[in-house]
């Protein structure tokens, strides 16, 4: 079933709980504008809010790319641009990957990405705040906003808590000098599989699937007790983490069949 329409990505419920979202600008790589930031804020909203709702697949239209980041054609030279401020260059303004993120717009859902392609700079405001990724052979991941003269901060810092430091540290300072591959991701901890192209988006509703069969209070409990933990001592993250189960196991056991809630067979990768 599909839901009302965007301007800018494509939004696909199937009938297993899985919200499917396509970024929908090829011509551009998928660059985001204002359009997308605006559908992205809609998105959240309508993701968070639906009941039926259990898991988002992110994906990407065209065969280039995931997403090379913020359209930079689109009033980024301009003086009304909401993010840049030449004359107060260091003022604290509106970060314009806000909307993009689903952590920061409160989905506690988990979110699936399947990345093909160019994965690059404002790319990582979704990336790094999916729950699960995966991608294809080819894909490859870099941040080229040193390059173009723009201090890399805050896609950098979002991914060291994603993997390595020393990693994160590498891709914003080589810019567009390297290109860190499907390979190296993995181990660097970014994406958790390599699935063959034609293989991809199919892998990503199977997960987004199999986490969507599970009692929503118990999936989403764990999504957001893990995110928050990443802003506490672990003492603190332990003692909230309790409070999640005392609250959370009752909701989502309740009137569970446990032999019925076992998969008839497991993976294993």
């Amino acid at each position: 079933m599909t839901g009302h329409p965007y301007q800018t990505i494509l939004l696909e419920r199937t009938d297993t709980g899985v919200a499917v979202v396509t970024l929908n600008r090829p011509a551009v790589l998928n660059a985001f504008n204002e359009a997308m930031r605006a559908d992205f804020a809609r998105l959240w909203t309508e993701v968070r809010e639906d009941p039926g709702i259990h898991a988002v697949v992110l994906r990407a239209a065209g065969d280039r790319a995931f997403s090379t980041g913020l359209d930079v054609t689109e009033r980024t030279g301009s003086s009304d641009s909401p993010w840049l401020d030449t004359a107060d260059p260091w003022a604290e303004t509106e970060d314009p990957g806000h909307q993009l993120s689903p952590k920061r717009n409160g989905v506690w859902k988990p979110v699936v990405a399947a990345v093909h392609g160019m994965c690059a700079g404002g790319a990582f405001y979704w990336i790094t705040e999916c729950d699960i990724v995966i991608c294809s052979p080819e894909a490859t991941f870099f941040d080229p906003h040193v390059t173009y003269g723009m201090v890399a901060a805050l896609e950098p810092i979002a991914l060291s808590y994603r993997m390595h430091f020393s990693e994160t540290l590498r891709m914003a300072l080589l810019g567009l000098y390297e290109r860190m591959t499907a390979e190296t991701a993995r181990s660097a901890g970014l994406v958790t599989e390599i699935v063959d192209r034609d293989e991809l988006h199919a892998r990503a509703l199977r997960l987004a699937e199999a986490i969507a069969a599970q009692p929503p209070a118990a999936v989403q409990g764990t999504v957001k007790a893990m995110w928050q933990s990443l802003d506490r001592t672990r003492a603190q993250a332990l003692d909230t983490a309790l409070m999640y189960t005392q609250i959370g196991n009752p909701i989502g056991a309740d009137g569970l069949d446990r032999t019925a809630a076992k998969p008839a067979k497991w993976w294993t990768r």
